[in-house]
This record gives structure tokens, C-alpha cells and sequence, in this order.
């Protein structure tokens, strides 16, 4: 495909020009793989010129001061020989993304995610349509990356058959999907993911007693952020998006082209049918029967998920069975409503969509295994404990704690996001870093891993870098045929801000109010 370029007949603003300096730089990066190898080997590099320098680091709450070990040194070549395949298949996502991955291919690939979001889009007056847009948008992360393609185009269609603008549905969808990705009021792969990484990171400070990550951890976060971000989206639609349209003359009908099916037929996919219906009924029954059986099981006083005294917090099996609790919670509605329309006949069926779920995750796959290794170097060198110490140090010293120090490092991460568009491999490095470094001066794991959900996510629907950027565009160009990635980011624009400070406040209140960020997951670490 080739690279978008500003329409000539349209004047480059400074916005233009810096966002292009930006896709100049973002476009000099090399690809995630190479990147993370180069990190591991400069890590190496550093680790073993510390060791040789004899470095130690004193570790609050560890009996021992850590000693900085290096990688090219015989105890490091022979530890990197000897777990290779350790630091691979031990690295903590693998263990919980792939079973979530695994049952929300059932339900993607069977249809029920789509239709649930048609449903939710068919269904709404006209004037809440931009609220829902924004909430199911925010929400679509569920979907992964699929959110990008499929809320976009259907937000257009039912816009247009509402007899509003599609092009503020369009790119209200795309705004809301991409700016709120890191949040969702369900537990996503994405949580999945996180956790494993915050967890492997806080090995390299053992003497803090802080709370294990699991994919609920944000949840009450997440789910206050996914409503608030979700009314913010809608009104940005409804107020300022959709009259900008209008004056700037944007037609409502898509250009012909070949091959076009037509308004009509289009507007019809927008809708379900009987059997879609049927099978959305089946699958919130089964949820409804599968959540009856798992609160018998559960609130019953002998309940193996029960804890030592009898409850399920801070800690339980039943806290520990999250990602259990989420592959059989998708298992089951992806194949109710297969069943009922069709898309499941057999077991093969099934099991067919869960390929296609891992294939479409290959190359984080790939990727895990070079993420695994850098991280796996980390903690084993203690080069990680080391910057951590020296940081919260520093911090400490020029009196930039508290919640000044969350904003920073959201800002800092809202920039990365402007080049590092892969949330797991930004967060790998972010973590590896501000995790234990957040750890000394008195914040949950999680609490740091729910600050990163907001840098991570506002900006990416503005930079180049973000591939389904270019997607969005042709996209656009069948309403607009002379619109050029200057003005898809100008419209995008609106969103970030209010969403960058609207995200902030509520991780404000949360952090003030000494707020639970999610089951059993305070935001201080104890004293």
C-alpha cells in the first residue's frame, strides 16, 4: 500500500508539519522485534560494565544488597545458554493471554461479538446514537484489533440510516475504539497480558510485599473509565464532530465506486436477522445459567474458592480462577449463538476459530519471545532493581512524588505512544522500569499499570505509526476521495485532549480517595 500524502490543493499547517516530523522519526524506529533485541543487547552491554564495576544496590526490605550481575561474563553467557527456552516459555502473557485469546476466538469468529455490537447500534434513538458509539467503541477492545475495522464502518451505517452524518459515526468510532483501547468494563486479553508483565517486572525487587496482578486488578478502574470515556466520546461526536461535518460540506452518500454494492444493501448488514437475534437471546441465557452455577459454587460456606478465613479478598482461588472465569464465560456465548445460527455445526468448528484466533496472534507470539528473554535479563542481572532504586531516588530528591509523578509518567507515555504503537511492547519496557520504581515510593503494581492504560491509548489515534490509520483513511476517502492523513488526524484531535485529561481525573480520584482499583487491589501498597 502505498504511503498517504497531504492533498496538495490543502495548506500544511504547523499541526501538519509537526505531525509529520513525527511519522519522520516514528518511521526510523526499527520493528518491535529488532527493537526489543537491540534493548536486550544494550542491557547486556550495561549489565556487565556494572558488574565489572563492581556495582551493588541496596534493596529496601531485602536482607542483602542485590549485586549486579553481566551478561557477558561466563555466569552470564552460561545462564543465557541454559534458559533460553525458560525465559520464553515462562514469560508470565503467554500463560494467561493465550486460554482468553483462545475462547474469544469462539466468540468473534462465530459471529456474536459483531452481532452483539450491531444489536447494541440497530436498537438506539437517533439522538443517543454518538453515546453508543462511543460506548461500544471504548468497549471494542474487546474484539482486539478487529475494533479498528469493524466499529468504524458499522457506526457509518447506522448513522446514515438515522439520518445523521456517517462521517462523525466513522470517525467517532475510530476515535473512541482506539483513544479508550487500554479499558473495557469486561476482562480482556489485554488485562491478560498486562498482569503477566507487571508480575514478571516486580520479581526483580523481591523484599516488597506487594499484591499479585491478575486481569480483575483494574477492573473497578476500567469500568469507571469505560462509562465516563464512552459519554465523552458521544458528546465529542455529537457536539463538536458531526456540526463540523455539516459546515464543512462532507457529502453523507459514498462516492461510486467499482465494484459498490450500494447504500441499500449496506444499510442491510447493519441489521440482524431472526436467527442473529435468536442466537444473541441464547447466548445471554447461557451467560445468565453459567453465572447462577458459578455463584452456587462460590457462596456456598464450603467453597474450595474461599481463602483460609472464609472470603474471597484480598486473596483466593476464586481470584486466582480470573482467566478460568473468562475463557469459559466467552466458551459458552460463542457457542450458544454458533450453535443457533449456524456457525458452529461440530466441534472442528471450534476448535477452527481458535486457530484462527492464534494465527491472528502470531506475531506477538514471535514477539514474546525476544520480550520474554529482555525481561528475563531485567531481573536476572539486577540491572532492573538498580535503575528502580536510583529513580525513586532521584524522585524523592527534587520532590516529584505523589500524584505529579503519575502525571509525569503518563505524559512520558503518551509520547512513546506516538512511536510505539504495540501496548505490550511499550509496557515491557515502561514496566520493567516504573513498577518497582512506583514500588519504593509506595504504590501497588496495579496502580502503576492503571496509570499506563491512559498515556497508552489516547494518543494512537493521531499518530501515523498506527497502521489501521491508513485503514481509516480509505475508508474516509469514499465519502471524502481528496481527504489526506492531515486532516483524519485534525479530526481526531478533539478526542485526545479531553480524553488524556478526563482519564487523568478519574485515575485522580481514585488515587485521592485511596479508591480500590479493582477486587481486593488497594492503590498503596501496605504499610
Amino acid at each position: 500500500m502505498d504511503k498517504p500524502t497531504l492533498d496538495p490543493k490543502v495548506r500544511i499547517t504547523r499541526m501538519d508539519k509537526l505531525l509529520n516530523g513525527v511519522e519522520r522519526v516514528g518511521n526510523k524506529l526499527p520493528e518491535p522485534f529488532m527493537l526489543f533485541l537491540l534493548l536486550f543487547l544494550i542491557t547486556g552491554i550495561v549489565s556487565t560494565a556494572m558488574a565489572w564495576a563492581n556495582v551493588v544496590v541496596e534493596v529496601p526490605g531485602s536482607d542483602e544488597p542485590t549485586v549486579i550481575k553481566g551478561l557477558f561474563t561466563a555466569e552470564g553467557l552460561t545462564w543465557l545458554t541454559t534458559s533460553l527456552g525458560e525465559n520464553y516459555i515462562g514469560f508470565p502473557p503467554l500463560l494467561t493471554v493465550m486460554p482468553i485469546l483462545l475462547a474469544i476466538g469462539i466468540a468473534q469468529h462465530s459471529g456474536m461479538l459483531a452481532a452483539a455490537v450491531r444489536k447494541l447500534f440497530g436498537s438506539s434513538p437517533k439522538w443517543l446514537l454518538p453515546y453508543v458509539v462511543g460506548f461500544v467503541g471504548v468497549v471494542a477492545s474487546i474484539m482486539a484489533d478487529s475494533a479498528f475495522v469493524v466499529i468504524p464502518p458499522l457506526a457509518a451505517l447506522v448513522f446514515k440510516a438515522a439520518g445523521r452524518h456517517p462521517v462523525a459515526g466513522l470517525l467517532g468510532g475510530f476515535a473512541a475504539a482506539g483513544a479508550g483501547y487500554s479499558t473495557n468494563i469486561f476482562p480482556t486479553s489485554l488485562d491478560a497480558l498486562f498482569a503477566g508483565i507487571t508480575n514478571s517486572v516486580m520479581e526483580s525487587l523481591p523484599g516488597i510485599d506487594a499484591t499479585l496482578v491478575n486481569p480483575v486488578s483494574n477492573w473497578w478502574f476500567n469500568i469507571a473509565s469505560s462509562l465516563v470515556l464512552g459519554f465523552v466520546a458521544g458528546f465529542i461526536i455529537d457536539k463538536v464532530i458531526e456540526p463540523r461535518m455539516f459546515r464543512q460540506g462532507i457529502p453523507i452518500d459514498e462516492v461510486a465506486v467499482e465494484g459498490d454494492t450500494g447504500t441499500d444493501a449496506e444499510q442491510m448488514r447493519a441489521k440482524l436477522t431472526p436467527a442473529e437475534n435468536k442466537g444473541l437471546l441464547i447466548a445471554v441465557l447461557s451467560a445468565v445459567v453459567l453465572t447462577a452455577l458459578v455463584l452456587w459454587a462460590t457462596l456456598i460456606p464450603t467453597s474450595p474458592w474461599r481463602n483460609e478465613e472464609g472470603g474471597f479478598l484480598p486473596a483466593s482461588p476464586l481470584l486466582s480462577s480470573i482467566v478460568f472465569l473468562v475463557f469459559i464465560y466467552f466458551v459458552v456465548v460463542g457457542i450458544a449463538y454458533g450453535a443457533v445460527v449456524g456457525t458452529i455445526r461440530s466441534t472442528r468448528d471450534a476448535v477452527g476459530m481458535m486457530s484462527d484466533a492464534l494465527k491472528e496472534m502470531l506475531p506477538f507470539i514471535v514477539l514474546a519471545f525476544i520480550l520474554g528473554q529482555f525481561i528475563a535479563l531485567f531481573n536476572w542481572s539486577g540491572i532492573g532493581s538498580w535503575i528502580a532504586v536510583t529513580g525513586a531516588n532521584g524522585l524523592q530528591s527534587i520532590g516529584l512524588t505523589g500524584f505529579a509523578a503519575l502525571v509525569g509518567f503518563i505524559i512520558l507515555a503518551s509520547f512513546l505512544n506516538l512511536f510505539i504503537i504495540s501496548g505490550s511492547g511499550m509496557w515491557t519496557i515502561m514496566a520493567a522500569v516504573f513498577v518497582p520504581m512506583f514500588a519504593l515510593l509506595g504504590y501497588e503494581p496495579a496502580a502503576t499499570q492503571a496509570a499506563f492504560r491512559v498515556g497508552d491509548s489516547a494518543t494512537q489515534v493521531i499518530t501515523p505509526m498506527n497502521p489501521y490509520m491508513v485503514v481509516l483513511l480509505g475508508m474516509l476517502r469514499k465519502y471524502e476521495p481528496q481527504a489526506g492523513l492531515g486532516s483524519l488526524i485534525a479530526r481526531m484531535l478533539p478526542f485526545v485532549i479531553p480524553f488524556w485529561l478526563v482519564w487523568t481525573v478519574i485515575l485522580a480520584v481514585f488515587f485521592f480517595a485511596d479508591l480500590p482499583l479493582g477486587p481486593g487491589q488497594d492503590f498503596y501498597l501496605a504499610d
